[in-house]
């Protein structure tokens, strides 16, 4: 089993940053991103990553804000954000698949998830 741990989530202030983190038991998948859900909406992508080539995909709502990245040697996601907005609160998952996924960050799409972090922004 797939074992994925987020952690780097917290409390800021409107325009303000935080780095995500995603430690992985196994770096084998072809795709990997980041999703979030707020509270009484539907989880939505993020962002998402080709491991072996490092081309990312972004939703539209988060472009030119924030950054999928990807460490090999650590077996590690991460989501730089900046710029936060309250509308980015949100319970934020990482997830991970064995497949090329097509990069339209469907939730469905995803067979590993890990339990979450939660980030809070205020205005």
């Amino acid at each position: 089993q797939v074992q994925l741990v987020e952690s780097g989530g917290g409390s800021v202030q409107a325009g303000g940053s935080l780095n995500l983190s995603c430690a992985a038991s196994r770096y084998t998948h072809n795709t990997m991103g980041w999703f979030r859900q707020a509270p009484g909406q539907e989880r939505e992508g993020v962002a998402g990553i080709w491991t072996a080539s490092g081309e990312r995909f972004y939703a539209d709502s988060v472009k030119g804000r924030f950054t999928i990245s990807q460490d090999n040697a650590k077996n590690t996601l991460y989501l730089q954000m900046n710029g936060l907005k309250p509308e980015d609160t949100a319970m934020y998952y990482c997830a991970a698949d064995p497949r090329l996924l097509v990069p339209a960050l469907r939730t469905t799409d995803f067979r590993y998830w890990g339990q979450g972090t939660q980030v809070t922004v205020s205005s």
